[in-house]
């Protein structure tokens, strides 16, 4: 079983990014990928939440 991660987790995750966190510790903190963490930033960024 997969988990899924809505659009606004994602915006959310990438706001950390964006305040300083290393984009390694939050892989970490939310079990995903480093690559999926870089397509989600190349897809998501400058999008904010509703």
């Amino acid at each position: 079983m997969s988990k899924r991660i809505t659009e606004t987790q994602i915006i959310s995750i990438l706001k950390e990014a964006d305040v300083g966190l290393p984009a390694k510790k939050l892989c970490r903190k939310y079990d995903i990928t480093s690559s999926t963490f870089y397509k989600w930033k190349s897809k998501y960024s400058g999008i904010e939440a509703l």
